[in-house]
């Protein structure tokens, strides 16, 4: 026992010996800068570079402490905790590593707060388009590829490679969005991604989705550097556009610099041999299940190419908060959406949301849980139910109201309402339903339009509910002109370019003439009830008061104290009769309508015709 230790002594020593015995570097230090007047007012800085960890570090600036350097396992890093107070001036911080003879000085930014718009929120009030830059459009053909990254190619004809799309191309677009009634852009991630091609049934695919992160301060160079995501959301602001920004805490790219140097083994998930998550829901909160499986479900890898980040790690947990506020504070997002919600660690989640709360209390933050029941839901936002952990997340994306309208109500046989109504009859549990984003398809689901059979009556249908319904709209890019298909044989097919976002196109469909008939009738159909119910708070801060769906009929309306709405839809495959004597207690004292799709007057209430496959939208007046 004794020559064991012995031997692991030495073996210590020798590594130790090895350390001192090559120069310091300081390469990298995250946040890249902060800011005087922040409301909390300490800050970790990660510090990394060869033998970074093995320097004795002081600061000596006026309002700013160093007060504690934390080392880890690998002597590449040390993590440096500093308080900033509120007296503080703008300016450049020397941060000071010192180690025998060797001095290193690096400089650090501490800036002053702009005034503009940061973290302003997303409301009911909005319509979210979501987009994937690197098929929506291409403004700049110069950044489509880089022969010194992980994956130097941009092939348009190969689905899987990356087509060259990115903000400079977005930014053209934006009078467009306005057109259509779209108040807030969301792009899947703009973080750098330089992974290299997967093999994935049988395909190399890049990472044109924006899902696997290599340097969390850097937005791809591919879609446009860190300045032109500033410019483009300065442009979207200016135009009235608020921007979704797409979050990542479970996991990172198998390329991230962190990765390939990790500072610790507890940086990511670790088990004996490579475990995947079960993508199963149900051991979170069943409280029936073992630990065991509730174990698999988080902590389990996304992918293999995708390392688990252990949020329980402090160091780790610091890193992802501080870049959340560094990125608000830094290029003014209004709102966050996080991707696979349900596999983070919990408590973690809440600190980060109420970190980005407490400085930004207007924000929204909206994660992804692909759950399938109303309970599961509402344990990541904020609810009503005795769980034993209380998530305080605002919003979250409504994959139940999803399931209830697409593969329930307008599945392509036998339509019938009733599993909407149901879903929305169980919006008690949330403390405000009207945070949840509500959608037909995004990124990783089957089109809408192939969902529903191309049954265009299905698809007006559908998109009215969407837009006069309860919570904030989504709409993923494309489904204004019907693009259509499903995910098998893979994702490609849903995340076809945009027609006319992109040089050499022969149809654009950003503009009327390139569209058919059917497809301009799809987007003025969408422009015309988005604009409404921009222009109308009735529709997004006014009470639900919705009926038992009866014989394929759903009636719902949407009213204030200055005006009632009267959303009235028929799914079956007859024209009904709706007496409206059932309404009574909704429409008692109304005498005509207008029929805010035609500007038609409906003068009489009483009986009011619905054609098979129909929706109406009344606003009713005395």
């Amino acid at each position: 026992m004794k020559r064991k230790l012995f031997t692991l002594l030495i073996i210590l020593l020798t590594v130790f010996r090895s350390a001192f015995a090559q120069p310091a570097q300081i390469q990298r230090i995250n946040p890249t800068n902060w800011w005087v007047g922040m409301k909390n007012p300490a800050v970790q800085l990660l510090v990394y570079g060869p033998n970074a960890g093995t320097l004795a570090y002081t600061i000596n600036y006026p309002g700013v402490k160093l007060v504690k350097a934390h080392t880890v396992e690998n002597p590449n890093y040390v993590f440096l905790d500093l308080t900033v107070s509120p007296t503080a001036k703008p300016g450049t911080i020397n941060i000071v590593g010192k180690r025998g003879s060797q001095t290193l000085t690096q400089p650090f930014s501490l800036r002053a707060r702009e005034t503009g718009r940061k973290g302003g929120g997303v409301t009911a009030a909005d319509f979210i388009y979501l987009a994937i830059p690197d098929r929506f459009t291409n403004g700049d053909e110069s950044n489509d590829k880089f022969s010194d990254m992980a994956d130097p190619n941009a092939d348009r004809s190969n689905p899987f490679y990356r087509h060259g799309g990115d903000l400079a191309g977005a930014a053209r677009r934006i009078n467009y969005l306005k057109d259509l009634g779209v108040t807030a852009i969301w792009f899947t991630p703009v973080l750098e991604n330089n992974q290299p091609l997967t093999n994935e049934g049988g395909s190399m695919r890049s990472a044109y989705h924006g899902y696997g992160f290599t340097d969390h301060y850097a937005i791809d160079r591919r879609i446009g550097r860190n300045e032109g995501y500033l410019a483009f959301i300065k442009a979207a602001h200016a135009a009235g556009l608020k921007v979704v920004q797409d979050a990542v805490y479970n996991h990172v790219g198998i390329n991230h610099w962190f990765i390939k140097d990790m500072p610790s083994k507890d940086w990511v998930h670790q088990w004996p041999t490579y475990t995947n998550t079960s993508y199963k829901q149900q051991p979170i909160t069943d409280p029936h299940a073992s630990e065991s499986d509730r174990k698999v479900t988080v902590d389990g890898w996304f992918v293999p190419f995708l390392p688990d980040l252990n949020q329980s790690n402090p160091y780790v947990a610091n890193f992802l908060i501080q870049h959340a506020i560094w990125t608000v504070e830094n290029f003014g997002i209004d709102a966050w959406r996080v991707d696979t919600y349900l596999y983070n660690d919990m408590p973690f989640m809440n600190r980060c949301n109420q970190a980005l709360m407490d400085q930004y209390p207007k924000i929204l933050i909206f994660g992804e849980s692909s759950v399938s029941n109303v309970v599961d839901q509402s344990y990541y936002v904020r609810n009503k139910i005795d769980f034993p952990f209380k998530s305080n997340q605002p919003g979250g994306l409504d994959f139940v109201v999803y399931n209830a309208i697409t593969n329930n109500a307008l599945k392509q046989k036998n339509s019938d309402a009733f599993p909407l109504y149901e879903t929305l009859a169980q919006d008690a549990v949330y403390v405000d339903p009207t945070k949840l984003v509500t959608f037909l398809d995004n990124h990783d689901l089957d089109r809408y339009f192939s969902v529903i059979g191309e049954d265009f009556n299905k698809y007006k249908i559908g998109l009215t509910w969407l837009l006069t319904t309860r919570g904030i709209p989504s709409m993923y890019y494309g489904t204004e002109i019907l693009m259509k298909n499903f995910k098998d044989p893979s994702d490609a097919e849903v995340r076809r370019d945009f027609p006319g976002g992109f040089p050499g196109d022969k149809e654009n469909k950003f503009e009327a003439a390139g569209r058919n008939d059917r497809e301009n009738e799809a987007f003025l159909f969408v422009r015309r009830l988005a604009t409404y119910r921009r222009d109308n708070p009735v529709m997004h801060t006014g009470k639900l008061m919705q009926f038992l769906p009866q014989e394929g009929t759903y009636v719902y309306f949407r009213y204030d104290t200055n005006k009632t709405v009267m959303i009235a839809t028929n799914t079956g495959d007859k024209e009904i009769s709706l007496d409206t004597v059932r309404f009574a207690e909704r429409m008692k004292g109304f005498t005509s309508a207008k029929n805010i799709m035609t500007d038609a007057t409906m003068s009489d209430l009483k009986l009011i015709k619905l054609p098979a496959k129909t929706a109406l939208v009344l606003e009713l007046q005395k």
